[in-house]
C-alpha cells in the first residue's frame, strides 16, 4: 500500500510532540525533558536527538549547515545532510553566518552565531551526574532538590589525583544559577560560547530520550574551584600552519611524509572562509 511521503521524514504527530518538549526545555533551561524517541534510519549514538529535533524545527524556508566534529564534510555530516535535504529539499550551506539551523556533533562553530539561528547539539549522555549516580530516579531527585555535590566531588577527585580537573569535554556548566547541565561532548574550548550566545541551544539524546535547552542570552557558567578555575584546552603557543591563527580550537596532525607533527583549525568552514580572504585580499 503506497504510504504519503512526510516533509522532513517524521510523521505530523511525531513532530508536534518533539516540538513541544522543546517549548518545555526553552521555558526551564537546563531541564531535561523527556521525550518519545523515534526510529530514524541511522544507528542511535551518531546523531538521532539532534536530527528529531532538527527534524521537527525546519520549514522550507530555512537553511540547514550540519557538521561533525568541526567538518561539513565528515561522512556522518554528509549522510544526515542528505538525509534532511531528501525528505525537505532545503537549501544546505557550509557559512556558519548564512544557516538558519545549525546541526553539530562535538562542537560549536568558531563564527560567532547571530540572533535568530539556532544550533542543535546531538548529545550521547545527556545526565551530568551518571557517572556518580547510575540510578535515573536518583539523579531526577538530586536535579530537584538541587544537590551538585556529586558533580563537585568528581572534580575534586579529580584535582587530588591528577593537580587539574580530567574533563577533556563535555565539562559541565550551570544554566541561568540553578541546573546542571551536560554541555555534550564539545570541548572545553567552547564552554564559554554557550554563556548569553544570541542564538537559541537545543541539545537531543537520541538514545537517552531526553531534550533540553539554552535559551538566548542565558547564563551559563563551567562549573569550577576559586582556587581551581576552569581553564579552556590550550595549545602551547602552536598556531595554524595554514593562517596563523592561534585564538582558535586546534587538530595536532602529522606529516604522513616527513613525521612532521603541525596544528591546524579543526573548523573546516571557518578555515576555508579565512583562507578565501587571504586570497582575495592578495589578489587586490
Amino acid at each position: 500500500m503506497f504510504k504519503e511521503k512526510h516533509f522532513a521524514f517524521l510523521d505530523e504527530s511525531s513532530k508536534k510532540e518533539i516540538r513541544r518538549a522543546v517549548l518545555k526545555a526553552v521555558a526551564i533551561p537546563g531541564y531535561q525533558v523527556p521525550f518519545a524517541s523515534r526510529e530514524l534510519p541511522i544507528a542511535r549514538g551518531w546523531g538521532t536527538g539532534g536530527l528529531q529535533i532538527t527534524l521537527s524545527l525546519i520549514g522550507e524556508d530555512d537553511i540547514v549547515k550540519v557538521i561533525d566534529q568541526g567538518s561539513d564534510e565528515s561522512v556522518n555530516a554528509v549522510s544526515l545532510r542528505n538525509l534532511i535535504q531528501e525528505t525537505t529539499n532545503v537549501r544546505s550551506t557550509i557559512r556558519t553566518q548564512e544557516a538558519t539551523l545549525i546541526q553539530t556533533r562535538h562542537r560549536i562553530p568558531e563564527t560567532p552565531l547571530k540572533e535568530g539561528q539556532i544550533l542543535i547539539l546531538q548529545v550521547p549522555l545527556p545526565e551530568p551526574l551518571r557517572n556518580v549516580e547510575p540510578s535515573e530516579y536518583k539523579t531526577k531527585k538530586l536535579h530537584g532538590e538541587g544537590d551538585y555535590s556529586g558533580a563537585w566531588l568528581k572534580m575534586f577527585e579529580d584535582i587530588m589525583r591528577y593537580g587539574q580537573t580530567a574533563t577533556g569535554a563535555d565539562h559541565p556548566v550551570c544554566v541561568d544559577g540553578r541546573y546542571v547541565m551536560a554541555p555534550s561532548p564539545i570541548p572545553r574550548f567552547d564552554n564559554p560560547k554557550l554563556d548569553n550566545s544570541p542564538a537559541l541551544l537545543l541539545f537531543g539524546a537520541g538514545r537517552e530520550k531526553k531534550i533540553y535547552a539554552v535559551p538566548p542570552y542565558t547564563q551559563v557558567v563551567s562549573l569550577a574551584f576559586d582556587d581551581y578555575p576552569f581553564r579552556r584546552e590550550r595549545f602551547a603557543g602552536e598556531k595554524c600552519r595554514l593562517t596563523g591563527l592561534s585564538d582558535v580550537y586546534l587538530d595536532e596532525l602529522t606529516d604522513e611524509t616527513t613525521g612532521e607533527i603541525y596544528y591546524q583549525i579543526n573548523d573546516s568552514s571557518y578555515l576555508l572562509e579565512h583562507l578565501n580572504r587571504e586570497t582575495e585580499m592578495q589578489t587586490e
